[in-house]
């Protein structure tokens, strides 16, 4: 569902907003290509063969050195943005430290929304982060596929603690792609897309 899909008129305040919320929570964030979530699904990278050098560590292990970053990063990421829709609020997380502001409009955007409907999130999801692809350029890019497990990720009432009614025909677990950016020697999410598929 897209932004303009979820600010679409004609309905009551109750049902677009909770509309938002299972947009926001359970094909969240603005985060990843349905390869990463099935067994049928191509793992293969396209990453180029670094070149070795005397003295340096292997290929195989740059890659997996660079791999490592990337996950971090975009772990990194999901963490902050747990912990942002845990309180309604991305004050005094760590969302800018992996995530740039293009990526963190949706989220701010359902972050207010939540703000309006007095709610927030218990728990959090699971993640499978994969990297699929590393593309070496002027400015590095990286894609990782996920499959995003919400099934222990509540949304509540924040006065009543009361769970929130969410569409039951929302996806528990979704598939989700990701696109990062290397600045300097620091990777950055920059793009976070939740698909309507399941995985």
């Amino acid at each position: 569902m897209t932004a303009t899909q979820r600010r679409s008129s004609g309905t009551n305040i109750a049902a677009v907003r909770t509309r938002k919320h299972a947009t926001a929570l359970f094909l969240a964030g603005s985060l990843l290509v349905l390869a990463g979530c099935s067994e049928g699904g191509s793992g293969t990278s396209s990453k180029p063969s670094p070149t070795q050098t005397a003295g340096s560590p292997s290929p195989n292990s740059t890659v997996d050195a660079e791999d490592a970053a990337i996950v971090a990063a975009y772990t990194s990421s999901w963490d902050a943005q747990t912990e942002a829709y845990s309180k309604a609020s991305s004050a005094g997380t760590d969302l800018k430290k992996n995530t740039t502001l293009r990526a963190l409009f949706d989220i701010e955007h359902d972050l207010s929304v939540m703000q309006k409907a007095g709610q927030v999130t218990t728990g959090k999801p699971v993640i499978h982060p994969k990297v699929v692809k590393v593309t070496d350029a002027k400015i590095p890019t990286a894609t990782v596929t996920d499959c995003v497990d919400t099934t222990h990720w509540t949304l509540i009432d924040k006065a009543s603690r009361k769970k929130v009614p969410l569409p039951t025909t929302r996806l528990i677990k979704y598939a989700s792609i990701a696109t990062l950016e290397k600045w300097g020697t620091k990777w950055m999410v920059t793009k976070l897309t939740a698909r309507e598929e399941a995985c």
